[in-house]
């Protein structure tokens, strides 16, 4: 990991302006406490930026990059709970909760995210009650699609797990413009983690997918050729 400090590179004012920040409105004094109070690090594919019980020194802003949110279960098998994308905060439940990190981040290519002292923070968002209010709205939002996908992973086949798994990631990376395949590499681990199957089983769907006519593959990249499809074998499950 490398770490920069808070005069390289980006500045909270610019990732404020962006729609996913939750620091779109705050006044720029409140965005000058924010950006003092932060440092950049940088992450290879595949390092770890949090781990499981770890206690957390501060919000975690992911400013480039793709990272893997999970809990590891029985006998080390990953269970994938969500990927983020830029400007999204990640771990920041923990931070709030004055707990430590339920559950592991990881890299999936190389990133950036902006760390910003815990105390730094929370006195922003003890003086702005809006922005408290737009943390709490996004804490329930992430309760209530954890409890969806408890059911989902307990109650659906292999088929509607995987498929509900590739709507997952298109709908957090969508798709690229240029060739139509997912804006994400991922390999059939993280795919089976994040559908709560084996990887075996992943890869069986997958080509059986293929050689329905829903999906095509090339290596670790995958196009959805029938969206509509995968959305009604989702819904039956």
């Amino acid at each position: 990991m490398d770490t920069y400090t808070n005069n390289d590179i980006v500045s909270c004012h610019h990732c404020a302006n962006k729609d996913a920040s939750l620091f779109t409105h705050i006044s720029n004094q409140h965005k000058e406490i924010i950006n003092n109070a932060k440092v950049h690090c940088d992450y290879k594919k595949g390092e770890t930026i949090f781990k499981e019980g770890m206690k957390p020194t501060g919000l975690i802003c992911l400013n480039e990059g793709k990272v893997k949110i999970f809990k590891e279960g029985i006998g080390g098998k990953e269970q994938i709970l969500r990927f983020a994308k830029p400007i999204q905060l990640i771990g920041f439940r923990a931070v709030f909760s004055d707990e430590n990190y339920m559950a592991s981040a990881v890299a999936i290519e190389d990133s950036r995210v902006c760390h910003i002292e815990k105390d730094k923070v929370l006195e922003v968002v003890d003086k702005d009650s809006e922005l408290a209010f737009k943390i709490i709205r996004r804490l329930a939002d992430e309760l209530g699609d954890a409890k969806t996908r408890l059911v989902n992973l307990t109650q659906k086949h292999v088929r509607g797990r995987l498929s509900e798994a590739l709507i997952i990631l298109h709908d957090t990376y969508g798709s690229n413009s240029v060739d139509g395949y997912l804006d994400v590499l991922i390999g059939r681990n993280d795919l089976a983690d994040l559908a709560n199957m084996t990887t075996s089983n992943a890869s069986r769907t997958l080509s059986a997918f293929v050689e329905e006519g829903l999906l095509s593959t090339q290596g670790r990249k995958i196009k959805i050729l029938n969206m509509e499809k995968i959305k009604q074998i989702s819904s039956y499950g």
